[in-house]
């Protein structure tokens, strides 16, 4: 697996998985067709697994029932020009290609159906929009990637507007 450590690829997005390393400030958003909004903030942290990458979330999700702490893991890989993520069992999730600016794919699940799209128009700042939709779900989820420093950078000169309190 011959990448190279890259800022960015031709496109705009991370030129290798290893662009995507280090600590990530991380603000979701899931948009119900019913109304309903829910948020997750929190960090992101993609940290080395031999060839692979682990990306783990943490945070609070707050929804209409309460808040909650939250967790998640993925596995990511870099294989022949592009970047696959896998579930934390390494069960295939989906795979986009290295060095876009807006990859799109679709996972199936039957009987549901999940559609991404990322945005790497302003490496190292990111976003995926998730279209989720099946016969018991149907939502919008936006997430937006910061980097830690930038981050740390942006609440201080901020005015508070949208400031990210992980203290809570």
């Amino acid at each position: 697996m011959g990448t190279s450590i890259l800022p960015s690829g031709a496109g705009g997005g991370p030129g290798s998985l290893w662009a995507l390393v280090g600590a990530w400030s991380l603000a979701r958003e899931i948009c119900h067709s019913d109304g309903r909004i829910d948020r997750f903030n929190g960090n992101c942290r993609f940290t080395r697994s031999g060839p692979r990458l682990l990306q783990d979330e943490d945070g609070w999700l707050e929804t209409s029932e309460g808040r909650f702490q939250a967790t998640r893991r993925y596995v990511w890989a870099e294989a022949d020009g592009r970047l696959d993520v896998h579930f934390d069992d390494m069960r295939p999730f989906h795979s986009i290609p290295l060095g876009a600016s807006h990859p799109e794919t679709v996972h199936l699940c039957p009987p549901d159906r999940y559609q991404v799209t990322y945005d790497f128009s302003e490496w190292p700042r990111w976003t995926t929009t998730w279209t989720v939709e099946g016969p018991r779900k149907a939502y919008e989820m936006r997430s937006r990637f910061i980097p830690e420093d930038h981050a740390r950078h942006l609440a201080s000169t901020d005015t508070g507007v949208h400031k990210t309190d992980n203290t809570r």
